[in-house]
């Protein structure tokens, strides 16, 4: 019997949350009972940022708020374990794959352990899978490993979204000639922005198309929004006309777009919710890893198609091409 599960995330951002919601989703159907708890070094975003998905999980808190463990965390987690009463875990699920994390988690009292780092030699019982790319079918297979089961994983139902955001995007894209653009980046450290005149020039053929380019800028970017609205003055920012503010409405928004181009970042995942077709453009990143996955899901990665990680290597043209080819655009 599954009671007590432990997620453990050691860091990572919106978006990285959102790419979790299925494998989330899917446990807490199959262990329906259980009570489930999340750990990271920073905020648990399903209970803040993302508490309009309605996924919301327990945080298990031990007062860590490092980028993941350091070798000393392994006397405090001890000290925390007592301080704090921490009952043993049936299932602990590690979603990283870094060795000293993975080694101070299994303190924390436990039945079982899945964790992918070392090929899944750190898991117990042991494991013997092939590591898969995706991380939520890396761990599912791991559970179904563990527990003779053969779950498949849910896809996130959008429908659990409050009706609220639903009629506020129905207000602010009332047509249905909108494309999609999202074009700036939460993590600082990877270059994955691609040039914004590459953005711009693909506005005017949006424009050419008839239709309307929408772009994903948060509220305290103003600057930048104006500067794109002198640009391309046609352009509309649904989330700087609402008092709404949330993930929840980027993916509603979602269902108003007739396709997306998105570098790698959250709202690419937020968009992915809603099933959105779109053009995702990969540098940096690993797309086979982050890449949301459905047929109308289409990634452009500068490591494949001209063998470097610079995403400013991929052309306007390859976008059009891309959005011809796939998505039925013309111009």
């Amino acid at each position: 019997m599954i009671n007590r599960v432990l997620f453990y995330n050691s860091g990572g951002g919106t978006g990285d949350a959102i790419q979790i919601l299925p494998l989330i989703d899917t446990l807490k159907t199959k262990f329906e009972n259980a009570k489930f708890f999340y750990l990271c070094s920073h905020e648990n975003h399903f209970n803040s940022t993302l508490s309009d998905l309605n996924c919301k999980i327990e945080t298990l808190n031990l007062d860590v708020k490092y980028f993941g463990f350091r070798w000393w965390h392994s006397l405090l987690i001890k000290n925390r374990i007592k301080k704090y009463n921490i009952e043993k875990f049936d299932l602990i699920i590690d979603l990283q794959s870094k060795i000293r994390n993975s080694l101070i988690l299994k303190i924390i009292p436990h039945k079982y352990f899945i964790s992918s780092c070392l090929n899944f030699k750190l898991s117990k019982p042991n494991i013997i899978i092939k590591k898969q790319k995706k991380i939520n079918d890396n761990i599912l297979s791991a559970v179904n490993y563990s527990f003779n089961t053969n779950y498949q994983l849910n896809e996130y139902d959008i429908n659990k979204i409050n009706k609220k955001f639903y009629i506020e995007s129905e207000k602010l894209l009332p047509k249905n000639n909108y494309i999609g653009l999202s074009i700036t980046q939460g993590n600082i450290y990877r270059k994955k922005e691609w040039p914004l005149n590459n953005f711009v020039q693909i506005s005017n053929k949006i424009t050419q198309a008839n239709k309307v380019p929408v772009f994903f800028i948060e509220k305290k970017n103003k600057e930048l929004k104006n500067k794109i609205k002198e640009l391309i003055p046609n352009a509309l920012f649904p989330e700087h006309e609402t008092n709404l503010d949330s993930p929840a409405l980027v993916s509603c928004l979602g269902k108003r777009l007739n396709f997306a181009i998105t570098i790698d970042n959250g709202i690419m995942h937020m968009l992915s919710l809603a099933k959105v077709p779109m053009i995702s453009l990969f540098g940096p990143t690993d797309s086979e890893k982050f890449a949301p996955e459905y047929k109308t899901s289409i990634v452009l990665d500068s490591k494949k198609l001209y063998n470097t990680k610079n995403v400013s290597a991929i052309s306007v043209e390859d976008v059009l091409q891309a959005a011809k080819q796939h998505l039925n655009f013309s111009y």
